[in-house]
């Protein structure tokens, strides 16, 4: 299909996912890849462990009053993600109107959502045994790429972007146009915060991928700092509890409490290098910009200052503990010492009184 909507959906299913696994499950009756950027040097690009694509068929879908054969595909992370592609064909000769109308429509369309998870729930099950701490919660990420090898020069990206018919301001058209990217003059890239429209003359999915990775990231990010708001209002809650428990019961609980947040912390920091790590643009300018602009505007600095922050919440909790149980054991050693002399005392005392 050369020119087509992408519609994604991306779902954190599980704490991580053994693609060797997944690649031994789906060797019989699925075709199935390792994801490769297709245009640039291997050593360009470093996948640290590039996802697997499957194919997932074809599925009659209805966008508005449009009967429509969609070509799905599931893009699995050792993140624990699984993405789902849904690609709708535009037809040769489209107007922009009717792309337009398409797209206005499929925004507005809450039906589309039983589709995918009708996908995931097949894909999941396919492969469950792949799937580490499966743990499937709702937390899911959406995107729009509009991609065509023939794209029209007078043809308006800017309301294709927005799925929007009315018309729009300056500043409003300024700031989708404001990250714009050719490398030639049969290319170009607009990237938004759910959206992109990608025009390249030869096919290549390169591009699409790259946005993908970004939108799994960002769906990882979101995830875990989640996770995080609520261990720490488990923290404070335990807390809270041991302070109402006797002295001697109090330092069990707190180095239980101590115990689950060093857990906690060397969890999330390996995850979070893992996301960091998962992909290195090195020497590609071109798709180093665009990763990087997708990486500011999808703002997944701001989720990892996030969790940085909380992490370093849970450190103090860490430290505040660790002096409260020093200076416990200080009170209890000075009471032993008194309750040892007193002893001593009352024990002469008697001695001398015999």
């Amino acid at each position: 299909m050369k020119n087509s909507i992408w519609v994604y959906r991306l779902f954190d299913v599980a704490e991580e996912i053994d693609l060797e696994q997944v690649e031994k499950l789906l060797a019989d009756g699925h075709q199935a890849a390792r994801m490769r950027l297709s245009r640039i040097r291997p050593k360009s690009i470093q996948f640290k462990n590039p996802p697997v694509a499957v194919e997932l068929g074809e599925c009659q879908v209805v966008i508005g009053r449009r009967n429509i054969n969609a070509s799905f595909t599931g893009k699995i992370y050792d993140l624990g993600v699984i993405g789902i592609i849904m690609r709708i064909p535009l037809r040769e000769g489209a107007s922009y109107e009717e792309v337009l109308d398409l797209a206005v429509d499929l925004y507005n369309d809450e039906k589309m959502e039983s589709v995918f998870v009708s996908m995931l729930d097949t894909t999941r099950k396919t492969l469950a045994g792949a799937l580490v701490k499966e743990d499937y919660n709702g937390f899911i990420e959406d995107f729009t790429v509009y991609y065509f090898q023939d794209w029209e020069q007078s043809w308006d990206p800017v309301p294709l972007l927005l799925a929007e018919r009315e018309p729009l301001s300056e500043q409003a058209r300024r700031e989708t146009l404001r990250n714009s990217f050719s490398y030639g003059k049969d290319d170009l890239t607009i990237i938004t915060w759910d959206s992109a429209l990608v025009y390249d003359s030869t096919g290549s999915n390169d591009i699409p991928d790259l946005l993908e990775f970004a939108n799994s990231q960002l769906l990882e990010l979101r995830y875990y700092d989640n996770l995080l708001t609520g261990e720490m209002g488990k923290m404070y809650d335990a807390i809270e509890e041991a302070e109402n428990a006797s002295s001697i019961r109090r330092l069990g609980r707190y180095r239980r409490i101590m115990n689950q947040l060093m857990e906690l912390i060397a969890d999330i920091t390996e995850i979070t290098e893992r996301i960091d790590n998962s992909l290195k643009v090195t020497e590609d300018v071109f798709y180093a910009r665009i990763y990087g602009t997708a990486l500011s505007i999808f703002r997944t600095k701001a989720w990892e200052e996030s969790i940085n922050r909380k992490i370093s919440i849970i450190n103090q909790s860490y430290t505040m503990l660790s002096n409260r149980i020093i200076n416990q054991r200080s009170e209890l050693l000075e009471l032993t010492i008194i309750i040892l002399i007193a002893l001593e005392v009352v024990l002469g005392l008697l001695g001398v009184m015999k």
